[in-house]
């Protein structure tokens, strides 16, 4: 029954999910392509990429255009799929410099689960991927 339609309060739910992943994704891409210098003031000093306007821009465009594939539903998968690497990339430049595990480290981890989650309550396929059985497997 994994490819049973979702009940509304579900796609809701997965709606305001992925809705409120997208506005930050977007905020985020937005402005380091659309104002870098702002973008590389408040960029913590030590993560190990160069601090400058061409940088900015290229992971903007890494992040916007999964971002863009996210909200299309034909590509959401393969867009929830290339943002997991890129929070895995920021996941690991935070590690790596030793920044605040719940803060800092952990959020990427709180952005995927909210963005797999909202995909998941709201596509019939990816429950099909990942089902969540309750009760004694046969």
């Amino acid at each position: 029954m994994t490819d049973a339609v979702p009940a509304k309060g579900q796609v809701i739910a997965g709606h305001v999910l992925s809705g409120l992943v997208i506005l930050f994704l977007l905020f985020d891409a937005g402005l380091k392509l659309v104002a870098p210098e702002v973008a590389i003031k408040y960029t913590p000093p030590g993560l190990g990429w160069p601090l400058d306007v061409p940088t900015m821009t290229m992971l903007a465009v890494l992040l916007l255009i999964p971002t863009l594939l996210y909200i299309w539903p034909r590509t959401s998968i393969l867009g929830a799929i290339l943002i997991t690497g890129y929070l895995g990339g920021a996941i690991a430049t935070h590690t790596r410099i030793g920044s605040p595990l719940f803060s800092h480290i952990l959020f990427g981890v709180y952005l995927g689960l909210m963005m797999w989650g909202g995909l998941w309550l709201r596509d019939p396929r990816v429950r099909a991927l990942i089902p969540f059985r309750t009760g004694a497997s046969a």
